[in-house]
């Protein structure tokens, strides 16, 4: 892939933060006026990896494909939940009160479309808390103590707090 067109911008005003972004097929780099131009050539590069892990990150096939979601679940299940599979998982709409749902009785998993942009360890984790579901319906201890085979779970649970406080959704953990 050849390199993109690269425009920096330095600003007086900006001291310390560095930014990039798309315009069109340029990235615009922006960059405080003081830095040096051996720095400038160090923030280019870091901020082109930036922003082409986050681009990638973006066109993942979890994030749009069923079947995709599907197969995480099956690698997430083997590896933390001991085999447990879902009949089916799909994004759905963005629910109102929750980031996703399952019905255990016929082994359905929905994700709300919301977390389609969140960092995959989060999507992993909200899969695996689902695929709980399927083993333990409610959120009781024996449920928790499956969830947190998953390493990132804390962490993760914080984010999507962050992330519904924010948005002012007020979805909790335990919805």
């Amino acid at each position: 892939m050849p390199e993109p067109q690269v425009e920096v911008r330095r600003s007086a005003r900006r001291r310390r933060m560095v930014s990039a972004y798309r315009e069109g097929d340029t990235v615009v780099v922006l960059l405080p006026a003081r830095m040096s131009k051996s720095e400038e050539k160090h923030w280019v590069a870091e901020m082109l990896s930036r922003l082409q892990r986050s681009e990638t990150r973006r066109r993942s096939p979890t994030r749009t494909s069923d079947a995709a979601l599907l197969a995480r679940c099956e690698e997430l299940a083997e590896k933390y939940l001991d085999g447990v599979q879902p009949s089916s998982v799909r994004w759905v709409p963005p629910m109102r009160t929750r980031w996703a749902s399952c019905t255990p009785s016929e082994g359905t998993i929905r994700i709300s479309e919301r977390l389609r942009d969140v960092p995959p360890w989060v999507l992993d984790y909200v899969l695996v808390h689902e695929l709980a579901h399927l083993e333990v319906p409610g959120h009781g201890k024996d449920f928790w103590l499956l969830v947190h085979r998953y390493p990132k779970a804390e962490r993760a649970i914080g984010y999507l707090e962050g992330l519904s406080a924010a948005a002012g959704l007020g979805i909790t953990e335990e919805d």
